[in-house]
């Protein structure tokens, strides 16, 4: 599976069954190379378009399946969000 595979798949979110976004980027890890978090976007609201850049931070233990079409995570969103000034 390559990123490009991983960035066309929707994440959804086991607790709430909430879709969180797509994934737009990777954390890996530089010693052994494996993949350490997913970072995903928050949906664009209208207002916040000029405020701080919100994303998530799914660290990879917390998937649960990857499936064909979605990635199902087992997360709290209130504990992996980044915000970006």
């Amino acid at each position: 599976m390559t990123f490009l595979d991983l960035k066309q798949k929707e994440v959804i979110n086991c607790k709430d069954c909430k879709r969180i976004g797509c994934v737009a980027d990777l954390e890996i890890d530089p010693c052994d190379g494996r993949i350490c978090s997913l970072i995903v976007p928050a949906p664009v609201r209208f207002f916040s378009i000029f405020g701080k850049c919100i994303r998530y931070c799914i660290r990879f233990c917390d998937v649960v399946r990857i499936g064909p079409d979605i990635i199902l995570v087992d997360v709290c969103l209130d504990d992996v969000i980044m915000e970006d000034d």
